[in-house]
């Protein structure tokens, strides 16, 4: 039999993968007025056996004068989630939820100089690029005024990570038959953050017999 699991934390190895593949989140800080967000692209890199997340921020952008190298800044990354109904359950008297992959990235924010921004454009367009089928494209080849124009209207920030919290809700806490009940409509749905999370699902327990779409 099956053992139920709970929902679980994703160890840290894990979340900071997840957090790399899906490369943008959101980014929050407070000043005197409250918090202050952005939706931010970013790379993330190792510097001294510590985890930096490199961002940028539009020059004006009223985050930047609170990357102060004291502050602390929390990023949420977020993946794929997707509404379950109780009538999905092949056990009745189950409660509608979501399922969701989450990870929350927080530390110190540090202001990086305009020396930095190409280096950054750079390693960031390396990374999206990468992921396209097609040869990549590069800020070499753009225009070099229209492209130094645009450098230096952002401002690189360093987050210096010394908080890692993922977490998954995917049914582990559910039987097999609800298992694979709920991954089977996820697997029919035309949402494809819906299927994606349906092959995550069937991953947890491959040993089990599930609709194919």
């Amino acid at each position: 039999m099956h053992v139920l699991r709970p929902q679980f934390r994703i160890e840290e190895a894990r979340a900071l993968e997840f957090a790399a593949q899906r490369g943008f989140g959101m980014i929050v800080a407070a000043d005197e007025r409250g918090p202050r967000a952005s939706h931010v692209p970013f790379v993330l890199d190792r510097r001294d056996g510590r985890t930096i997340v490199q961002i940028h921020f539009t020059a004006k952008n009223p985050l930047v004068p609170l990357a102060d190298g004291k502050r602390r800044f929390l990023l949420i990354v977020a993946g794929d989630d997707a509404y379950i109904s109780n009538d999905w359950y092949s056990s009745r008297d189950n409660v509608s939820t979501w399922l969701y992959e989450a990870v929350h990235l927080s530390g110190v924010a540090h202001l990086r100089g305009q020396d930095e921004n190409r280096g950054h454009g750079d390693a960031l367009l390396a990374v999206a690029e990468a992921r396209l089928p097609k040869a990549p494209w590069d800020l070499a080849q753009m225009e070099p005024d229209k492209r130094e124009s645009m450098l230096a209207a952002i401002r690189v920030v360093d987050l210096v990570v010394d908080q890692v919290e993922g977490q998954t809700k995917l049914n582990q806490h559910k039987s097999d038959a609800d298992h694979v009940a709920v991954a089977g409509r996820l697997a029919r749905s035309e949402e494809s953050g819906h299927r994606r999370l349906a092959r995550k699902m069937q991953a947890l327990r491959p040993e089990l017999l599930y609709e194919l779409p």
